[in-house]
């Protein structure tokens, strides 16, 4: 069904290495703040909206900025959006600040050359995009400074968790601390080196629910991404998972986290062992974590980013507790209709039987396992769900597996009216038609999908 491309890897140093000891109008949770509030379904008429600044597998002399209101479907916001003045930049972390500007931080020189510095830049609207300075990290005898990735605590204090090595051995890196000393990101306290992690760590990453600091780190002995978890910032951590403990494979780096909608975290992490750009998803708080996934679309050409999510106005809207009809956006004489208790997308017309129109014409309500999502029931009062990705009509047997697989989430669609219908408990699934059947499938980042899973409400048929 998808195809997904491989690319080279985007850092031949480390592998090379292997054999050495060596992280819009704002109304729902704080960007950056990655434990604040649970996660829920946009309001209707708002949106998620999920944006990474990537450098390029291709260029680590500029960025890319992309968005996606699922944190699976990226698409293109503007090329090359920020070339910096001097320098490289790679491992761009991305916040929107309380000032309402956004920024990125980022590594300043290539793999090959001492690297001192973190580099700093600012948008107002994430296309456009000042360069701010160059921060030289003052840690003793520094050799490289790599990967800074913001971390915004739940008090609002502004944090960068940067990965340091020495001139004494300049592979073996170590996660230290810096925080923000003023509300203009221009000023920092001296670093800290978090307690616990220790040194042969990169690309720290942290986030926080309730009062517990989790840590992702990567082991550059072992090349897995690694767990541990703190009550301080800066430590001590104590860690708690090593070698490939969440099924997501070794040389993978650059782990990223961000809350989705539904409550969930998902990661995303390079997969510079084969080229490849991976997300994994988790419901039970980092225990247990899905099979890895190639992200569509970008994968193989994006690289090492972070992610800033907000939910925004202009969304799409959908009144519950009324009748539709559904309307495929790219084949317009096709309905919504269900046959045998299954979804399908057959013509429906004017002559068209009293039984057919009423097979195509169903209550819009609220999401059984989330009052922002939506539900859809048929003249009978069964849910439209999905069973083995497939989309059916059932009677509510009040579990809660059958009120998220008959929850969708509202996003928008591809032609103006038209909307999407995400899966509640999988992300970045879609309801989708293919051979004139509806189906709930993940999307391969192609415009077609986008279409294929996009629909028009209209009045309802009877």
């Amino acid at each position: 069904m998808t195809s997904r491309p491989v690319a080279p890897s985007r850092r031949t140093l480390l592998r090379a290495l292997a054999a050495l000891p060596a992280s819009a109008v704002l109304l729902g949770e704080a960007p950056g703040l990655l434990g604040g509030a649970l996660a829920a379904a946009p309001p209707n008429g708002s949106a998620t909206r999920y944006t990474i600044v990537p450098f390029l597998d291709s260029d680590d002399g500029t960025v890319n900025v992309y968005q996606s209101d699922d944190a699976t479907d990226f698409r293109l916001l503007r090329s090359s959006a920020y070339t910096p003045p001097a320098g490289r930049i790679r491992d761009a972390s991305v916040i929107r600040h309380t000032d309402g500007y956004y920024y990125v931080t980022y590594t300043t020189r290539t793999w090959q050359d001492t690297s001192r510095t973190i580099g700093f830049a600012r948008s107002s609207d994430r296309v456009n995009w000042t360069f701010l300075y160059d921060y030289t990290v003052p840690v003793a005898n520094l050799s490289r400074a790599w990967a800074p990735e913001w971390f915004v605590d739940s008090d609002g204090s502004v944090s960068v968790i940067v990965s340091c090595s020495t001139t004494n051995d300049e592979w073996i890196f170590t996660p230290y601390l810096l925080r923000a000393t003023n509300s203009a990101l221009t000023a920092w306290s001296a670093p800290v080196a978090l307690a616990g992690i220790g040194a042969n760590h990169i690309d720290t990453f942290i986030v926080k629910t309730g009062s517990t600091y989790h840590a992702f780190p990567k082991n550059e002995t072992t090349k897995y991404i690694e767990y541990a978890t703190a009550s301080n910032l800066t430590g001590p951590y104590t860690i708690r998972r090593t070698g490939d403990w969440a099924g997501w494979g070794s040389y993978r780096e650059g782990p990223a986290l961000v809350r989705l909608d539904n409550g969930g975290w998902r990661i995303f992490f390079d997969g510079y062992g084969d080229g490849t750009y991976y997300y994994s998803d988790s419901h039970e708080t980092f225990a247990t974590w899905t099979a890895p996934a190639a992200l569509p679309g970008i994968s193989g050409t994006a690289r090492h980013f972070t992610v800033v999510k907000e939910t925004v106005t202009g969304g799409p809207s959908l009144t519950r507790n009324t009748t539709r009809s559904f309307r495929s956006a790219n084949y317009s004489t096709r309905y919504w209709q269900q046959q045998s208790s299954l979804l399908n997308l057959p013509v429906v017309s004017g002559s068209s039987t009293t039984a057919e129109k009423q097979a195509a014409t169903f209550t819009v309500v609220a999401g059984l396992a989330d009052g922002s999502g939506y539900s859809f029931r048929d003249a009978a009062g069964n849910y439209l769900r999905h069973w083995d990705f497939r989309a059916r009509f059932d009677p509510n047997d009040g579990t809660s597996t059958f009120a998220k697989d008959a929850t969708f989430i509202l996003r928008t669609g591809t032609s103006p009216g038209s909307v999407r219908f995400e899966s509640y408990n999988y992300p970045g699934y879609y309801l989708r038609h293919y051979a004139y059947q509806l189906r709930v499938e993940r999307p391969n980042g192609t415009e077609l999908f986008r279409q294929d899973s996009s629909f028009v409400p209209v009045a309802s048929w009877v």
